[in-house]
């Protein structure tokens, strides 16, 4: 039988992880979630559009801008995936890795990760084109409505069936995206729903954080700068704010694994005291 997820536990385990690891989370975060996501903010500014500006045109606009900053784009989330795996090893090793060593593991584990999220992709968008497509070709709406519906309920359902896969790179040291893509899926079985209803609760508490913290900070640095100064500063504080949320959300992926898995090498006291 597989074991029950308990989402008050994995919330505990998951801010006792962020908090027994505090000093060292803050050094990677600085490093693979701020910097990168503020030089992304700075250097890639959101497209400004006049008002009454077309749709067709809008999206041009939009994908224009997403293609010229594209390359930025996959450098910062390989730095981001990378320190996934070492946040999750920082936390989860009852050997205690130094920041350094860390940071090698996540980035020996950045291959496989990435294979296993290209893989994940693939099979969910062809299956998505293939059957909008063929309920398209019906030219009967309500039938095309419904099968967009069900493809998009199956591909958040095969999300969260596959929500471990950098726990498992980092924590199991599996370096075959295949068999890292099985063990998530083993993993999860049974518990779809309460996932689904953790991470949308997790997510519901941090974007009310960021909005009620980005609405009292804009009003400040409106008052006091002004320009590109106050650009930097909003940047830097949704940066910020924004990196906290990931090492949270890590420590709950963290904290779910060994919950369904069980403490890596048998060890507790080491992760948890």
């Amino acid at each position: 039988m597989m074991p029950r997820l308990d989402s008050s536990l994995a919330w505990k385990t998951a801010t006792r992880l962020v908090s027994n690891n505090r000093e060292v989370l803050m050094a990677i975060a600085g490093v693979f979630f701020l910097l990168p996501g503020l030089a992304f903010s700075v250097f890639v500014p959101e497209p400004q559009m006049a008002p009454g500006t077309p749709p067709r045109e809008m999206m041009e606009i939009m994908a224009e801008a997403w293609t010229s900053s594209l390359p930025l784009l996959i450098v910062v989330t390989l730095l981001q995936m990378a320190g996934t795996i070492a946040t999750l090893i920082v936390m989860t090793d009852p050997e205690r890795p130094t920041v350094g060593q860390a940071i090698r593991r996540g980035f020996a584990a950045l291959g496989p990760y990435v294979l296993a999220q290209i893989m994940v992709g693939v099979a969910l968008g062809t299956t998505f084109l293939l059957l909008v497509s063929l309920a398209t070709l019906s030219q009967v709406q309500a039938i095309a409505a419904i099968v967009i519906l069900a493809v998009f309920v199956g591909m958040v359902w095969c999300s969260l069936r596959l929500a471990l896969v950098a726990p498992v790179l980092a924590i199991e040291a599996e370096r075959n995206p295949v068999a890292a893509l099985r063990r998530s899926w083993t993993l999860t079985r049974g518990n779809s729903g309460r996932l689904l209803g953790f991470f949308v609760l997790a997510g519901l508490l941090f974007a009310v954080i960021y909005g009620l913290t980005m609405m009292l900070v804009g009003v400040v640095l409106v008052l006091m700068t002004g320009g590109s100064v106050q650009h930097v500063l909003t940047a830097a504080v949704s940066s910020a704010i924004t990196s906290g949320a990931l090492v949270y959300f890590i420590a709950i992926l963290a904290a779910v694994y060994t919950q369904l898995a069980g403490p890596p090498k048998g060890e507790v006291v080491g992760i948890f005291e």
